[in-house]
């Protein structure tokens, strides 16, 4: 009889970074698989994940052919966390605004907390990370909260009724060195995970 641990669902979009992602939901002691961006509602639904992440991406949420997860998957009853081109995709499907960047932001930059949040609980009022982004979140959906933002982008959203957040920059590689934290908080705190999984 195998155990069934608690686990988050991760959903790949093209990030280079997506199997960091499920190293750091790990490393928090909680179980994780990564599944492509198109898998069925109803496959989500069969794996009752606590959570749900969805991956960077290469792309635009605008480009023919982009890849869009169903947007139901924002709809499970389970908390969501987007990074980068996931936090783009909520908002394409929430009602917010998408745009290119004036600049390709590629690197460090610094981010500041605006207002106090589950999602960035006991990080510091400043902190470095790290961007990789051609589009960006110029206006959030409605109901969501701006959290964080750097110079140039919003940084972090959240819609606490909803359970939905976002993040702009990438928490789990190492150029943003408190991510893990970031990551951590969402699966242990938000999820309500109990880390069990090692």
């Amino acid at each position: 009889m195998s155990i069934q641990f608690e686990n988050v669902a991760i959903l790949d979009f093209g990030s280079q970074y997506t199997q960091l992602i499920a190293r750091r939901v790990r490393e928090a002691g909680v179980y994780c698989e990564i599944h492509p961006f198109d898998v069925s509602v109803e496959t989500l639904r069969k794996l009752q994940p606590k959570g749900i992440i969805l991956s960077g991406g290469p792309s635009s949420v605008y480009e023919e052919g982009a890849p869009h997860c169903s947007p139901e998957v924002l709809h499970l009853g389970v908390p969501v966390l987007g990074i980068c081109y996931g936090l783009q995709l909520i908002s394409y499907f929430l009602g917010g605004k998408v745009e290119p960047s004036d600049r390709r932001e590629y690197g460090p930059a610094r981010v500041k907390i605006s207002q106090a949040s589950t999602l960035l609980a006991d990080m510091p009022t400043e902190f470095p990370v790290w961007m990789s982004h051609g589009d960006l979140v110029a206006v959030e959906p409605t109901g969501f909260q701006v959290i964080a933002a750097s110079d140039t982008a919003l940084g972090a959203v959240e819609d606490n009724e909803r359970g939905i957040y976002g993040l702009q920059f990438h928490p789990e590689v190492s150029h943003t060195p408190d991510g893990r934290r970031i990551l951590e908080n969402f699966v242990r705190r938000i999820c309500s995970c109990h880390g069990d999984w090692t």
